[in-house]
């Protein structure tokens, strides 16, 4: 894992919770993250960066004056009891807010044990379209990432034929919906979709079906492990060498995981990335590294968003006006400490530039701001 500056955050894996003696000047924040599973990669960067985020609150003003503490909450799809802990967290007093980066899966489980009730951050990259009460989905949407994306990719490489693969869930389904919609602006079209459940290793039925479509670009909408096994698969199947791919939500561990052998021609539509040479990030690296030292776990796309979750909190808090059933269309804009420079505005992310980059090695270089 990695070292830390302070006290070790309370974890309380699903389906066994365990209160720990909470101060009642602090204001107590669940974090939920996949502490394991397909998702479970994303975990060290999201666990730092928050922790992170923490520590600087703490030394200026806290979270609408007061201090914050983080207590830990497994968020994975496999998690059984995400719902029974978070309902007697709330019930219990425990909690004053969530901030939650996981699968959309999992957000609308959330929502229909505690929605409602406290304050939600949900901080990734997502579909788009929530609109909750309570619920403040701070992350690039997929419109956003995909229209401008394919039309950068069908102006450059000219790819006729997209087939597009994910996790069978909202946020694939979704997506490949608006994309196919982008895909038709710039003359192509999407001539297939595959859909498959969470935690596929055996890729070769949808490798064969890309083939038989005769795809010269490949949308991925795959969630972490699954990202990985499938883009070794298609590295080693050779496909790499007659299609581009291109992401929305594979990130800088993804990447590691299916490595430079297998990222010819991959490219990735996100609203951050680590190696982003712009002011924000790199003093937002330097805090990271200051704080958590060489031994830092990998800085990536999801993991940043738990540090812009806290301080948008932190934010909205400070207004006093926020609580369960406050609707973010209702909160004006609001602007936050962010690695990337970000505000939010009448119940969505303003201002957040959307990069493309392509991976290059193990690392992804940012071509362009779309």
């Amino acid at each position: 894992m990695f070292p830390s500056s302070g006290p070790a955050t309370p974890r309380l894996p699903a389906g066994r919770l365990q209160r720990p003696l909470l101060a009642s000047h602090e204001l107590n924040i669940a974090l939920c993250v996949p502490l394991g599973g397909f998702a479970g990669i994303w975990a060290p960067s999201a666990l730092a960066c928050a922790k992170l985020a923490v520590s600087e609150l703490n030394r200026e003003a806290g979270l609408g004056g007061r201090a914050c503490r983080l207590l830990t909450v497994n968020a994975a799809d496999d998690a059984a009891d995400i719902e029974a802990t978070l309902t007697e967290l709330v019930q219990a007093g425990d909690i004053d807010a969530i901030v939650g980066m996981h699968t959309s899966a999992v957000r609308h489980r959330i929502l229909r044990a505690v929605g409602g009730r406290i304050p939600i951050v949900y901080t990734p990259l997502y579909e788009g379209g929530e609109a909750s009460p309570g619920v403040f989905a701070i992350g690039e949407t997929a419109e956003r990432q995909l229209r401008p994306a394919i039309r950068w990719l069908g102006e450059r490489q000219r790819p006729r034929r997209w087939y597009a693969v994910g996790n069978d869930y909202v946020w694939p389904r979704m997506s490949h919906r608006i994309a196919r919609t982008c895909i038709a602006e710039t003359g192509a079209e999407l001539v297939g979709e595959s859909y498959v459940p969470f935690e596929t290793t055996d890729f070769s039925a949808v490798l064969d079906a890309v083939r038989k479509a005769r795809a010269d670009a490949v949308l991925v909408s795959l969630v972490g492990q699954d990202s990985i096994e499938f883009n070794r698969a298609f590295g080693r199947a050779g496909l790499h060498r007659h299609m581009l791919r291109l992401t929305c939500g594979a990130g800088e561990n993804e990447l590691l995981g299916f490595g430079a052998d297998n990222a010819e021609e991959f490219y990735a539509a996100c609203g951050y990335f680590a190696t982003l040479d712009t002011d924000a990030n790199l003093a937002f690296k330097a805090r990271y590294r200051a704080h958590f030292g060489e031994r830092a776990p990998t800085l990536s796309t999801h993991g940043q968003s738990t540090y812009e979750g806290m301080h948008f909190l932190a934010a909205l808090l400070d207004r006093g006006e926020c609580t369960g059933r406050s609707r973010a269309t209702s909160v004006g804009t609001i602007a936050y400490r962010s690695a990337r420079d970000a505000a939010f505005e009448a119940g969505e992310p303003s201002g957040v530039p959307i990069y493309l980059a392509r991976a290059e090695g193990n690392a992804f270089r940012v071509l362009t701001r779309l």
